[in-house]
């Protein structure tokens, strides 16, 4: 493990490492039981209603979470408010936090966001590690520093992390003449993204109708950086996108790869991808176990099993979130025991087989609920072992303050313009100007 270290001129620098899954895995704790006391009312009756500010589809809703924690506390009524993308969560929160106001019981931090969160607002938000059930064994050591302060105050707890996989539709593939099992199609780009992108030139030799073979440059382009070591950021805090030969060999592939019409022309998480993935536009998708809870919540009907999931040609992480307590909420003490028990190693791994959200509890990984884990859109497919050994090879990675800001603007305002016929070169100088003007603000 390498903790994080900060320089005197840019302090929230994370380096972040996954250790040997299979060792040392502690059993969590967490109290799941009783009833709070001296808690204000608000809701229905006596009852206290906690209110979450969430992003994207975490699933505890989903998988029951919500409706297990008010059976286990009758007193308790919870509230989620969902924003769909992070990128239009997350201003409006550090908005809230910088007045100190209009914050729910709880919020979450993505984890490109969360080495700002740390170095800025550390002082507005609960230190969990003092909490009742709160142990740091029970969170991958990388994982829970990211959310330390330098003086050792833990202001968010883990939920689920990123290990990236690509997930394929075996009937498109089929059909575009390419193997189906997921250890052929391993094979054929293990080691190298170049090759991933050869294969992509494969099925869009013979590929189906209107399909293509990825479903936008953002997912090629965030999973290429994400098995980076040092991608934005060095170990010291300098911002080293521009002149980080590994960014602008990963750029150059993705908008070669959109050039050449393998990518599908949308943002990814916008209305316009979710109806691709809807009527099944695209063979293959970048693919940490999330983004399954997002396939099946797109998808049609018809769609379920015709997935599969293969190693991705380098290993890496992609997202991965934190729950926090603002010390101004209404009530802290219910909001830090309820995230304590979703946060926990059983509530992980409940939420991984319903959702595909994967635990950052190593304690959670030998659960039935881990090792037997299916997805209906991947059918047999043993998710839980697959995303297990990823999880093994995640290289150690310098996460910066402003990494949402730089892959956002690669993504969102750099490679998608080459299916909008920009060159690449073109491409590249309106990112990077994007983003030179928003780290300046």
């Amino acid at each position: 493990m390498r903790a994080r270290t900060r320089s005197a001129r840019n302090r929230a620098v994370v380096l972040a490492a996954v250790a040997s899954l299979g060792a040392g895995l502690l059993a969590g704790c967490a109290d799941d039981g009783g009833d709070d006391n001296g808690s204000s009312s608000s809701g229905a009756g006596d009852r206290t209603t906690i209110t979450l500010g969430l992003f994207g589809t975490m699933g505890f809703k989903e998988a029951g979470l919500y409706a297990e924690y008010e059976k286990l506390n009758p007193k308790i009524k919870i509230a989620e408010n969902v924003i769909e993308r992070n990128e239009n969560y997350y201003p409006p929160l550090l908005n809230h936090l910088a007045t100190n106001s209009g914050l729910q019981d709880v919020q979450a931090v993505e984890v490109a966001n969360i080495a700002e969160i740390v170095d800025t607002q550390a002082a507005k938000l609960t230190d969990l590690s003092k909490a009742a059930g709160v142990e740091e064994s029970t969170w991958l050591d990388w994982k829970w520093k990211q959310a330390t302060t330098d003086d050792g105050q833990t202001i968010g707890l883990g939920t689920d992390v990123g290990p990236m996989a690509i997930c394929y539709r075996k009937d498109l593939f089929e059909q575009a003449g390419l193997p189906t099992d997921r250890d052929e199609v391993g094979k054929l780009w293990a080691g190298s993204w170049e090759k991933f992108v050869d294969v992509g030139r494969d099925y869009q030799e013979k590929a189906p109708a209107g399909t293509t073979f990825m479903d936008s440059p953002g997912g090629l382009l965030n999973a290429v950086l994400g098995s980076e070591s040092e991608k934005f950021y060095d170990s010291s805090g300098e911002v080293i996108y521009k002149t980080n030969p590994a960014i602008k060999t990963g750029f150059d592939l993705t908008a070669k790869a959109a050039e050449e019409g393998l990518l599908g022309k949308q943002t990814q998480f916008q209305p316009a991808w979710d109806t691709t993935i809807a009527n099944s536009k695209f063979a293959a998708i970048s693919c940490p176990p999330w983004m399954l809870g997002t396939i099946k919540g797109k998808s049609k009907p018809e769609s379920s099993g015709k997935w599969d999931v293969a190693v991705p040609p380098k290993a890496g992480n992609w997202g991965g979130t934190f729950l926090t307590v603002p010390k101004s909420g209404k009530h802290v003490a219910e909001a830090t025991k309820l995230i304590t028990w979703l946060t926990a190693p059983e509530q992980q791994a409940k939420l991984f087989s319903v959702q595909g959200n994967f635990p950052s509890t190593p304690a959670a990984y030998t659960l039935p609920e881990v090792t037997g884990a299916k997805n209906e859109m991947t059918g047999d497919a043993p998710i839980g072992t697959i995303f297990g050994e990823a999880a093994k090879a995640i290289p150690v990675q310098v996460i910066g303050p402003k990494d949402q800001i730089i892959m956002q603007g690669l993504s969102d305002n750099g490679v998608i313009l080459v299916t909008k016929g920009k060159s690449a070169k073109e491409a590249w100088e309106t990112a990077t100007k994007t983003i030179d003007n928003n780290l300046e603000k």
